[in-house]
């Protein structure tokens, strides 16, 4: 595998973790949204990703010899909205009940966290390629 393979590889991950960084955010803005209904309710988004392999001796799909990464697509959590008694507020429904989304602000800022150090690693990764690029141009300069 070449270093240039690096390049396309890092360039996946750092994409796939800012899809998820920009999930996050929409999360964390709507934490705090009230609906009168349970459709109308914002639901957390998770991004999905999958795993794309790559022969890079032969330039086909059938080896694991790199993998690079792909953001597959977005859902939104399934899991249970919270409902809460506010007879009094204007989005109440007939009931008295708001509904408020399942965002769970610890978890959303511990998925930040990972997800920027995720980022952060790769950009790492491309500067030590470049870095070992530039040595090998300067040692073929001196030759």
């Amino acid at each position: 595998m070449g270093m240039f393979n690096n390049f396309g590889i890092s360039g996946s991950a750092m994409n796939a973790q800012s899809v998820r960084l920009n999930l996050v955010a929409s999360n964390l803005a709507n934490a705090n949204s009230i609906s009168s209904s349970v459709e109308e309710t914002y639901r957390a988004r998770r991004p999905v990703f999958e795993t794309i392999y790559h022969n890079t001796i032969t330039g086909d799909d059938t080896g694991p010899e790199a993998a690079s990464v792909h953001v597959k697509g977005v859902i939104e959590d399934q899991s249970e909205l919270h409902a809460e008694y506010r007879p009094n507020h204007p989005l109440a429904n007939k009931e008295g009940y708001v509904f408020m989304p399942n965002v769970n602000p610890i978890e959303e800022m511990t998925d930040m966290i990972s997800a920027s150090q995720s980022y952060k690693d790769n950009v790492e990764v491309l500067n030590t390629t470049k870095k070992l690029l530039e040595k090998t141009i300067q040692m073929g300069k001196g030759a």
